[in-house]
């Protein structure tokens, strides 16, 4: 992986007991503090319209946002991430994408997150050599 290609991946924000307008809104307050980053792209993820006889946000869609981040903005947005998650004890991030040549889905601790990204990078380091 070049310093210059983007790490394209999916978050996506989640709170107990909060409705979908509530996580669109959660997504959209949180889009917009991490195009604060300079990341290279984010926006709310599309899923295409809502099944009919619904009405409100699309829920396939609800609290997601797509992120390219270059790999050395990766630490610090996790980081971002990390204390974004803590403002509130029932926030949870979740992560779908691909690390160093692998899909990868997680769920956890940013701590359990900052280990699998490292774990990733150095994996990618020896296939290198």
């Amino acid at each position: 992986m070049s310093e210059s290609e983007a790490l394209l991946f999916n978050l996506t924000v989640s709170s107990l007991e909060s409705t979908d307008e509530d996580l669109d809104h959660m997504a959209r307050q949180l889009l917009l503090e991490l195009k604060d980053l300079d990341v290279e792209s984010a926006h709310l993820a599309s899923g295409g319209s809502a099944p009919g006889g619904t009405k409100g946000v699309d829920p396939i869609t609800a609290g997601t946002i797509a992120l390219a981040v270059l790999p050395t903005m990766l630490p610090k947005v996790l980081e971002f991430l990390q204390a974004w998650s803590l403002r509130d004890r029932d926030r949870t991030i979740k992560f779908k994408g691909k690390l160093a040549d692998q899909q990868i889905e997680f769920e956890g601790s940013f701590g359990e997150m900052q280990e699998l990204v490292e774990m990733l990078e150095k994996k990618q380091k020896k296939k290198r050599k």
